[in-house]
């Protein structure tokens, strides 16, 4: 079996076992990961944070948008633009955030354009990962490709029941340096203080 179709049977898996997951697990778990994030001196000190913008699958990421808007952070999130390729753009509002090609909000096309240099801290999904940042995404590369180019601070969310130390990895996977849970938060694969 290759690096990719081990990846598509993980993927199956987790997504498997993340439909199965009660409803107030999701809700208590993208609460406590968002605390957590928010208490990261890293979220603090950023002045321009990137952050998905969570669907039902993935945690929910509105209290982390809400704060950094209320911060007074400039705010940046995904824009679809083709196959694999999206764009960091500003908002300023949760209410610019309309519904894009793949069902996901996103802001307007005509949101300004965040360059990928500009970004502090860089809040990124997956459908599972481990402790120490293996990344399994979707698929698509949208953020295979962002992490290619992107150097500043990054944290990848993930609930703990969906952390799985054996991820595939392929050339082109980055590892991410922290990983928050809701069981807290690991960097390069060791816990780590928030405080």
């Amino acid at each position: 079996m290759t690096k990719a179709e081990e990846k598509q049977q993980l993927r199956r898996t987790l997504r498997a076992l993340e439909r199965s997951l009660s409803e107030r697990y999701r809700a208590e778990s993208s609460q406590a990961i968002a605390r957590h994030l928010l208490a990261m001196p890293e979220y603090q000190a950023a002045g321009t944070v990137f952050c998905f913008v969570g669907t039902r699958r993935e945690i929910d990421t509105a209290a982390i948008l809400e704060d950094a808007l209320a911060a007074g952070k400039h705010l940046c999130v995904p824009l679809c633009v083709g196959e694999g390729l999206m764009e960091l753009r500003q908002i300023t509002a949760l209410e610019e955030l309309v519904p894009g090609a793949y069902g996901i909000l996103e802001p307007p096309p005509e949101s300004p354009v965040v360059e990928t240099d500009g970004v502090d801290l860089a809040v990124i999904p997956c459908v599972g990962c481990s402790h120490g940042g293996h990344r399994l995404g979707q698929g698509g590369g949208f953020y295979d490709r962002f992490l290619s180019h992107y150097r500043g601070g990054t944290v990848l969310l993930c609930r703990e029941r969906l952390i799985r130390e054996d991820v595939p990895q392929e050339p082109h996977d980055y590892p991410v340096p922290w990983v928050l849970t809701e069981r807290g938060l690991w960097e390069d694969g060791m816990p780590a203080r928030l405080s």
